[in-house]
């Protein structure tokens, strides 16, 4: 035989609201860490973005000083650094110069050659052109005969609303 109830004992419907509660407490939980861990891997790539421009705008700066090294390496090389004279100094700027010029145009050929492997998106293509060949073909939804254009004076009918 069952006991009595003696209010220890939670309802059916007070169970259901305290499960439903709980769950979403915990969905709500769940938004805010994937939020958070969100925040913090934006912060983390803006700064490493940061950092990354920095560390080119510094590279960038510091190319006139790789020719001058180049340069001044280069007329070492031909024998200046002991004194007997090596190459004239503008020429080993020349060479530096042309140097880089050369680098640069390899680099400028890889990036024509990955640039000539970028396709148009094909299949995107083919599908917003076939969607515009559909819509070409759709005709107007025709009216009932018994209904007639509403002019700028007559109000449509109410129609009652199926949630109240």
């Amino acid at each position: 035989m069952s006991e009595p109830f003696d209010g220890t004992e939670r309802s059916l419907g007070q169970l259901v609201a305290s499960a439903t509660a709980e769950m979403s407490a915990l969905v709500h939980d769940e938004i805010a860490l994937a939020k958070a861990e969100i925040r913090q891997d934006v912060k983390r790539g803006v700064m490493g973005g940061a950092a990354g421009i920095a560390a080119a705008t510094v590279l960038l700066f510091s190319l006139p000083m790789l020719s001058f090294a180049l340069a001044y390496g280069i007329q070492a090389w031909t024998g200046g650094h002991n004194g007997e004279g090596g190459w004239n100094l503008g020429w080993c700027f020349l060479l530096s110069f042309a140097a880089n010029v050369l680098l640069a145009g390899l680099l400028g050929l890889v990036a024509y050659a990955k640039f000539r492997k970028v396709k148009p998106p094909e299949k995107s293509i083919a599908s917003a052109k076939e969607t515009a060949a559909m819509l070409q073909n759709v005709k107007p939804h025709p009216r009932p005969a018994g209904t007639a254009a509403l002019t700028s004076g007559d109000r449509a009918p109410i129609v009652a609303r199926s949630s109240a």
